[in-house]
């Protein structure tokens, strides 16, 4: 009889390593090519590493999906010992990651792959809700069947300090990019959960620190439905006082009982450039 189950995710659910530990969740990294090198996310290359190099060379890196055969293998390791393994995939409407996952899925028995059609930390608050349910003893089929439910109450968006490195990853033009850096404006990124496709969301326009503030009013002010369980602030390397100028606000719209902060990996923060930030939850 089984008698366990394996929790897993992309490396690109961004839940860093406190909370891996803390719930027990293990990670298959994305690929990240710079320059002539492939590395793996958040194994042998970091964010840092990332501005470094598009710093003094001015390349930014490719990320590739996760093929079938690597996941069948890691998959395989678990189910030959009798466990049931939920993994949780970056959305597939921005990576071919969960369609990969389903192939090696297909050859074994009793793996469940989820597509979160979120990213970063709108995948994690899935992988959370898929942990809290392995706790009470919940069966795989029956979690990826509620987490399948969940997913269009995440709701995840970044705010852009600079558009940089979307420009130099060719994501918008370069003249888009200088104008919005010349006026100030810093877009707000939001995840569609139902395909976990990224579109532009409102512009703001001042400071940093103004901009933040009024970001994580609009999207948590006067709000009747929120899940209160936590809340994810995640960013892509920024100053703690912009962490705790967003933290301090959050408290003062609503009682989480949670305010996790976590570092944005690889693929986020080679998009998005540092001092991007997040605020991520979940509605009833």
């Amino acid at each position: 009889m089984l008698s366990k189950v394996i929790l897993s995710a992309d490396t690109t659910c961004d839940l860093g390593e406190v909370l891996k530990e803390k719930y027990s969740i293990s990670y298959y990294p994305l690929h990240v090519i710079l320059g002539d090198k492939q590395f793996q996310d958040g194994v042998d290359i970091t964010p840092d590493k990332i501005y470094e190099t598009y710093n003094e060379k001015r390349i930014l890196p490719k990320t590739a999906a996760v093929n079938p055969d690597e996941y069948y293998k890691y998959f395989k390791k678990w189910t030959d010992e009798g466990y049931e393994v939920i993994h949780v995939n970056l959305g597939s409407g921005i990576s071919s990651s969960y369609q990969n996952s389903c192939i090696a899925a297909e050859e074994l028995k009793n793996v469940y792959t989820i597509d979160s059609q979120n990213l970063s930390t709108g995948t994690g608050l899935l992988v959370l809700e898929a942990a809290d349910r392995i706790a009470q003893g919940m069966p795989a089929a029956q979690i990826q069947e509620e987490i399948n439910t969940l997913r269009t109450k995440v709701h995840a968006s970044f705010v852009l300090d600079s558009l940089t490195f979307l420009a130099a990853g060719g994501r918008c033009s370069a003249l888009t990019a200088f104008g919005a850096n010349i006026l100030n404006i810093k877009p707000c990124i939001e995840v569609d959960n139902t395909s976990g496709r990224m579109g532009v969301g409102k512009k703001y326009r001042g400071s940093l620190d103004k901009v933040l503030k009024h970001y994580t009013e609009d999207k948590l002010k006067d709000r009747t439905d929120l899940k209160l369980d936590r809340v994810f602030i995640t960013h892509s390397g920024i100053s703690d006082e912009r962490i705790e100028l967003v933290k301090n606000t959050i408290k003062e719209l609503a009682d989480f009982k949670e305010i996790l902060v976590t570092r944005a990996g690889c693929t986020i923060s080679s998009h998005c450039g540092p001092n991007t930030l997040g605020v991520l939850f979940m509605t009833k």
